[in-house]
């Protein structure tokens, strides 16, 4: 089908200013102009982008930032500033006329074939196969290794924390101000929200990407307060009747009412905060989120037990609490009939007893509160207990939604955290994660590489002491096969010349490197895992918009068997080569391999 006919008349989201030709490494301009002084202006390259190994020691990675490789091919041009800036760096040895060749230079004559954008990969499976005259195809490869790199790595991992939260909890990505930079903090906040994240803190991500912003308040705002006299007003207008309502005056009885229920005396709860509070649920009645642990009031101990033997393990250690003098350790959901309490955690009881007064005030005055935020502490333990006070306040005043207030939990989460949490059980809705999810700190880097497969039609292959690093040469075709189950089973390399899989047809699938390792596969369904994205100067198949990628990374992910997907000790998913590339293979590296001599 002609590229005409595939236009979508939609506008991607605009270009990053800094993504350019000179964003690129020296030596693609150094090697554009050996090329050029060569006679090599005519020459065609075929180049294939893939990663070797999946990333947080994984058996999947998530495909992203095809998007932006069509802005880049799209926009590709060299300024007059460009051109000068390189006259004056490049050697003087360097003929006019290769400038004059760079000025004139676009992606015209670029065909790039792609793997759909949120598809879920596998290494040695070409991401990205680029055709075209050998000296663009190598200005390429920079660009769009550093496009693909962080986008796929941050779309993984985001994918990975959507998979332990499960289905039930809303993730948000908060972490703009520990990224690497502000271009890395877009990033981050664009491809965590494909990987499967609900929203993301970062406004300008918000607005660049239309991704759902979210965010309640810092502990400076409550700490801006001192004392009630900070209030300069306490009026908010009932919801439905207009009628003025003396938020503070509700606010405060309430405290009164609920010290018997909770256990906490109102002298015990900070007034700064309760003042700070109130102000935040004028500002927003109808989506009051609190953060309520600004304050450790007063240490809380288990009946007839010692503070040292209380554990704040942040939920990393799948327990949370020793109970009893003999040191065994007990799940958080064992505590309470355990060792019994009758008090709100240290950590919470001014933060909770504050915020449970201005949400029943609130609901005095027409409006629910959303619910709070924690950010310190035992993440586990403390957001059981923050539920168990708002059932045995909607037990008390007759108020049922008051059981389902969200319970977001942020400090410092991983993977790992996570997975305890879920061990030890907890009563968390939400998890804000900044730091290792934006910085990927498991593993900095993808690792995807631009290697030269063909030349001039002729197949050229990289060969190494390594066997992981020789690569596998010539123009070709990916396909999927799914097994009887439905799920995939294996990825298919082969020689463009050959005719594709079919369903129902044995297929002989082979290790490309180990003679012994092969097998017959009969797939139930085969998908052709390449379709061209740019050709003619122009994109032959839009990019979805976000949220449908976002969505294929789901969709993607459920084609794979769950031992293939689990944290701990994931199955491989195989990659192999058809016979006849095998074959091409193996042949092409005994007439490169140079033969040595014994003496």
């Amino acid at each position: 089908m002609s590229c005409d006919y595939l236009i979508n008349n939609k506008e991607m989201a605009r270009q990053n200013g800094i993504v350019q030709p000179l964003l690129t490494d020296l030596y693609q301009i150094t090697m554009a102009y050996a090329y050029w002084k060569s006679g090599k202006v005519d020459d065609t390259a075929v180049f294939d982008l893939f990663f070797r190994t999946n990333p947080f020691q994984g058996e999947f990675t998530i495909f992203a930032g095809l998007e932006e490789c069509l802005k880049f091919l799209e926009n590709f041009h060299y300024s007059d500033s460009d051109i000068e800036y390189l006259v004056q760096t490049l050697p003087p040895n360097i003929e006019p006329e290769f400038f004059e060749y760079l000025k004139d230079l676009t992606c015209k004559d670029i065909k790039l074939s792609a793997i759909e954008e949120g598809s879920v990969v596998f290494p040695r499976v070409p991401l990205l196969r680029v055709e075209g005259p050998l000296i663009i195809t190598q200005l390429l490869e920079t660009t769009l290794l550093t496009l693909v790199n962080f986008a796929s790595l941050m779309a993984t991992n985001a994918a990975r924390y959507r998979m332990v939260a499960g289905k039930n909890v809303s993730l948000l990505e908060f972490g703009l101000r520990r990224a690497q930079g502000p271009d890395g903090g877009l990033s981050a906040s664009k491809y965590s929200y494909i990987g499967g994240f609900d929203g993301t803190s970062n406004v300008l991500a918000g607005k660049m990407f239309n991704i759902p912003v979210k965010g309640t308040h810092a502990h400076s705002f409550v700490t801006s307060f001192s004392t009630l006299d900070d209030l300069h007003t306490a009026v908010l207008l009932h919801a439905e009747t207009q009628k003025q309502c003396n938020l503070l005056e509700l606010a405060v009885e309430w405290r009164r009412r609920l010290s018997a229920v909770i256990d906490v005396s109102p002298e015990e709860a900070s007034d700064g905060e309760l003042a700070a509070l109130i102000s935040y649920a004028q500002a927003f009645p109808s989506g009051f989120l609190a953060l309520v642990d600004t304050y450790d009031v007063k240490r809380y101990n288990f009946q007839g037990l010692p503070s040292r033997h209380r554990q704040h393990t942040n939920g990393h250690s799948g327990y949370n609490s020793n109970c009893g003098s003999n040191g065994r350790r007990v799940r958080i959901s064992t505590i309470r009939s355990t060792c019994g309490y009758s008090t709100v955690e240290r950590t919470l009881r001014s933060g909770l007893l504050n915020f449970c007064a201005v949400a029943l005030a609130l609901n005095d005055c027409g409006y629910r509160a959303v619910g709070i935020r924690i950010d310190s502490g035992d993440l586990a333990y403390l957001s059981v207990l923050a539920r168990d006070t708002f059932h045995q306040v909607a037990e008390k005043f007759q108020l049922p939604w008051f059981n389902h207030l969200t319970i977001v939990a942020s400090n410092d989460i991983n993977e790992e955290t996570i997975l305890s949490l879920h061990e030890q059980g907890h009563a968390i809705d939400c998890f804000g994660i900044g730091t290792h999810l934006v910085t990927c700190q498991r593993q900095p880097a993808l690792g995807c590489v631009y290697k030269l497969v063909e030349i001039n039609g002729q197949p050229r292959i990289k060969l190494s002491q390594d066997v992981g690093k020789v690569t596998i040469p010539g123009h070709k075709e990916a396909y999927r096969l799914f097994g009887a189950d439905g799920h995939a089973l294996i990825d298919l390399l082969q020689r463009s010349s050959e005719p594709a899989p079919e369903v129902g047809q044995k297929v002989l699938c082979r290790h490309p490197f180990q003679e012994s390792k092969r097998a017959y596969v009969i797939p139930s369904k085969v998908e052709h895992l390449y379709k061209i994205y740019w050709k003619e100067g122009r994109i032959c198949t839009f990019p979805k918009p976000l949220v449908e990628v976002r969505e294929r990374v789901q969709s993607s992910l459920r084609t794979l068997r769950q031992d293939i997907k689990r944290n701990l000790n994931p199955t491989p998913y195989k990659v192999a080569v058809s016979d006849d590339l095998y074959t091409f293979i193996h042949e092409l590296w005994l007439q490169n391999a140079p033969i040595g001599e014994l003496s």
